[in-house]
Order: structure tokens, then sequence, then C-alpha cells
């Protein structure tokens, strides 16, 4: 099957859900053509380069699921090549769900969000922990940053799609909201300075 993540998602249950609901024809087309879904092109990597959270799944050794946020500066996740992306682990809760699932299951599954413009890039991979004396760990460090880094994420791609904007509300940060409204008055100023009479 050419759509690498339609190959991972869709299993035989889904398929015959998929057929038995109606929309099996509308997804058999995913079945031909190239694959274009198992590399970052520039639009995926300008996508998470932008992005300041992403949501991150991993399953534990009884097979519950686990979804955490992970946060930081716009461009904490890092594209690394074509394949690879990834991202200094701060410290937090030091609940250690995350890294303690990855010791028997490495497979992951990430959700990026872009809110103000309803889209979202969702991606399967496999991660690879790394220990703070790890020298890979440099190059996920922001050095305008400064909090403390317990270890580091890489995530090994194996496919990646886009989902429709269905249903995602709009969100906005404050910064999102400050440029909206700076914005605003600038057209305001500019309309009333329009509107005064010159001699």
């Amino acid at each position: 099957m050419p759509h690498r993540y339609a190959e991972l998602a869709f299993t035989p249950t889904i398929r015959a859900l998929q057929q038995q609901l109606g929309s099996r024809d509308m997804y058999a087309r995913f079945d031909d053509g190239p694959d274009k879904h198992h590399e970052f092109r520039a639009r995926e990597t300008r996508f998470i380069e932008q992005r300041d959270s992403v949501y991150m799944a991993t399953v534990n050794e009884e097979g519950w699921p686990y979804l955490q946020h992970r946060g930081g500066p716009a461009g904490f996740v890092k594209i690394l090549d074509a394949h690879t992306l990834g991202f200094a682990d701060y410290s937090g809760n030091r609940q250690y769900i995350t890294t303690g699932n990855l010791a028997n299951n490495t497979r992951v599954s990430l959700f990026f969000m872009d809110y103000p413009n309803r889209r979202r890039l969702k991606l399967m991979g496999r991660a690879e922990v790394l220990q703070p004396d790890d020298p890979k760990l440099r190059q996920l460090v922001d050095p305008t940053y400064p909090v403390s880094i317990e270890r580091g994420f890489l995530i090994h791609l194996v496919a990646f799609d886009w989902n429709c904007p269905q249903h995602i509300t709009r969100r906005y940060t404050e910064s999102d909201v400050q440029q909206l409204i700076d914005e605003a008055v600038r057209q305001a100023l500019k309309h009333a300075q329009g509107d005064i009479p010159h001699d």
C-alpha cells in the first residue's frame, strides 16, 4: 500500500468497519499512487518548527494508552533530517510515564495542532530516548530557554498524515490576540487620520 499512514492505521478490523459504514470507497484511493507520507518535506518541516506544543501518545506494558502534552518556545521541536525530529524533555512533574512506557514499547503517535488556522498534522514513529550525557542532545537544546533538561527524545518517522479541519475550534495565544489588537488600532488610526481635514 503506497500510503504508509493508512497502511498502519487501517487494520483489517478498521477496513471492515469502513466497508460496513460506507467510507471504504473514499479511502480506497490511498491504495494507489506514490507514497509521499514517509518523510518530512518543506511543508511539514515549516509547520512543525512553528509549533510551541505537541501531544505525544505512548502505550504501557498493560496495553493502556497515555497521552502527554509537551510544550516550549516555538521551534522547540526540531527537524533533524527527512526522517527524524527531536526535542528536549524539560523537567516537569517527575512521574516519568512517557519515558517508562518507551522502555517497553518505542511506538509513538504525535499530534501537532495549529488552532488559529485549524490545521492538524499527525504522525507515527519510533522514539529514542537520549540521556543527559548523549552528545546528540546538544542539537535539541534552545539556549534562549533556560530551563532544566532531563533528557531528549528523537522520533524516527514511520508515517504522517494531514487531517481535515472539521471540528477544530479556533484558539488564540496572547501573542496572537495582541497582534490582532495592534492591527485593529493601526487601521483605526489610519482611517481617523484620513478623516482629519487639511488646510
